[in-house]
């Protein structure tokens, strides 16, 4: 009889599937050589989005094709497929996808069978039942959002240049970032000094007629950088004429009008929120163990508390801290945790198989850096504390040394060094979200932007 290869079904390709399944590759390489392990990738996105480049790809400073590392490239000992999960039946060792094809087969959810499950479909922006937000809201967690956004705001940038309404000027060149964490305070930063540079290049709006406007309910923004660095980033955005608002929320956002909680009304076109995230629902649709905010409940070696040859990590695991003073404290889900804990889960997966001790996810604080446009930033790395230009540069630094292979690595350095020889680019692209209006207008069809 012929053994079947062991299948390990990774769910998500991105930090923690991609790094995770990597990992596998080189450490069961051996195996997989003999055919005795099989490894499965089924993540939504041919791609992994290296996240922390997606406010220089919005800004202009890197193309978007280099924020992105392709799967098949890197994963070439694994079968990828491009598929969203459904359901896990972890008793019955099965899960259930759609595929592309799904809809023309009319086959419905394909179902696959595995050894060893890696759970890691991260997270998706958590909303708030916002009037009006559903309807005029953007996100910023991917590299479409990303472009998407740049385009938006050069668009609006032409719209108001263009208009005799002071009223649709007004609200053209008026834009609202909720949330101030790092997604909306570095996209904040980075788009309000793109579009600060390329109003020199319009004969009738300036860079003081446009209105940036950060939301924060709490009492702080960038926690991760500490509160030092927290309130020297506020004071650095207030000086650039942005109206940073603590301890305010946004009530609503009907009728294109941002309603905030401390009574103010903004007439705006532009809406971005980055109020955090939650974790994926594809876990409400497994009978794994999970904790009260919807997480995997997981042990220190990466393992699904209480389910065998089930493992989590990253956004969508809740990992007991071992490093922690306090008991209970739970490791962040952010990417500096997710990349180191998917080292560690592919060792441990590769330990597993091959009956040997699993190892605890342990770490050492590095620090955080955080960009607030070109040649700004704050950092507080290895208990020091930059800001400005140095922060900046340690900001680069650090994300070029992480960013996944050295084919992207030589791109955005490359990227970089040629833009700081020539002029930023500051043309909008918005077209190449209706690739087909022209051709329909030609055929004597309705374009996209009159029929919405």
């Amino acid at each position: 009889m012929v053994k079947e290869p062991v299948r390990i079904l990774v769910v998500g390709g991105g930090y923690v599937g991609m790094y995770t399944a990597l990992r596998l590759q080189r450490k069961l390489k051996p195996e997989l050589k003999r055919g005795e392990v099989e490894i499965v990738v089924v993540t939504p996105d041919p791609y992994m989005t290296y996240q922390p480049f997606l406010p220089e790809a919005a800004a202009g400073s890197i193309s978007p094709r280099h924020v992105v590392v392709p799967l098949r490239r890197v994963l070439d000992r694994c079968r990828i497929v491009i598929g969203e999960v459904t359901a896990v039946d972890h008793a019955k060792r099965t899960a259930s996808f759609t595929t592309l094809a799904t809809a023309d087969e009319g086959s419905g959810a394909v179902e696959i069978t595995y050894d060893e499950i890696v759970l890691a479909p991260g997270s998706i922006s958590r909303t708030l039942p916002v009037p009006g937000l559903a309807e005029h809201g953007v996100g910023f967690k991917t590299v479409e959002e990303a472009i998407g956004l740049r385009n938006h705001v050069i668009e609006q940038m032409d719209i108001a240049s263009s208009t005799r309404d002071p009223a649709v000027r007004d609200a053209a060149l008026t834009f609202v970032f909720v949330g101030g964490g790092y997604a909306g305070v570095e996209a904040l930063g980075e788009l309000e000094d793109m579009a600060r540079y390329a109003s020199r290049y319009y004969h009738n709006v300036k860079a003081e007629d446009m209105k940036w406007i950060l939301v924060e309910a709490s009492g702080r923004i960038l926690p991760e950088v500490g509160e030092e660095m927290g309130k020297y980033t506020v004071r650095e955005l207030r000086r650039r004429n942005i109206d940073v608002r603590l301890e305010t929320r946004l009530d609503s956002c009907e009728d294109r009008v941002a309603v905030l909680s401390d009574g103010s009304r903004f007439p705006t076109r532009t809406v971005v929120w980055t109020a955090g995230v939650k974790p994926h629902p594809v876990l409400a649709a497994t009978d794994l163990p999970l904790n009260e905010r919807g997480r995997l409940n997981c042990t220190a070696q990466l393992s699904v508390d209480g389910a065998t040859h089930a493992w989590g990590a990253g956004d969508a695991a809740a990992v007991p801290d071992v490093t922690a003073d306090e008991p209970g404290k739970e490791c962040a889900p952010n990417a500096q945790h997710a990349v180191r804990q998917a080292r560690t889960l592919g060792d441990n997966i590769a330990a597993s198989l091959r009956e040997q001790p699993l190892k605890e996810y342990t770490h050492t604080y590095v620090g955080s850096v955080a960009s607030l446009g070109l040649h700004k930033g704050v950092a507080h790395v290895y208990g020091r504390k930059l800001k400005g230009y140095p922060a900046w540069f340690m900001h680069r630094v650090y994300h070029l040394s992480r960013v996944p292979t050295l084919n992207r690595k030589s791109r955005v350095l490359s990227e970089w060094v040629l833009s700081g020889l020539f002029k930023r680019e500051i043309v909008s692209l918005g077209s190449l979200e209706h690739p087909r209006a022209e051709f329909e207008l030609a055929a004597g069809g309705r374009s996209p932007k009159e029929s919405s």
